[in-house]
């Protein structure tokens, strides 16, 4: 399976429900888990600076990443960016492939 990092930012409405954070993630969670089932989850940050939130996780392809920040969109995140994330050990193979 291919690594990607999801780079979330959440709607001021979202941020201002803070003692709600812990249900609103949970959900999310819950809604990747139900129509993603195959996306393994590596790690999640809080983060401090222009995104909330950095998950990296594994999914079989990129239209299985596209649902997981789509669902991230319909849960309150005004930007849900996917990155594919190439381990740097592969990354050097490719460059001595050239």
């Amino acid at each position: 399976m291919a690594t990607y990092i999801l780079m979330t930012k959440l709607s001021p409405e979202i941020t201002s429900k803070m003692k709600e954070r812990a249900k609103i993630g949970e959900e999310w969670r819950s809604r990747v888990k139900d129509k993603c089932p195959e996306v393994k989850f590596v790690s999640h940050y809080a983060l401090l600076g222009p995104y909330d939130f950095l998950d990296i996780y594994e999914a079989p392809n990129e239209e299985v990443a596209a649902k997981v920040s789509m669902i991230s969109l319909s849960l309150g995140a005004i930007k849900a960016e996917s990155w594919t994330a190439i381990p740097y050990h592969r990354f050097i193979e490719l460059i001595e492939e050239l």
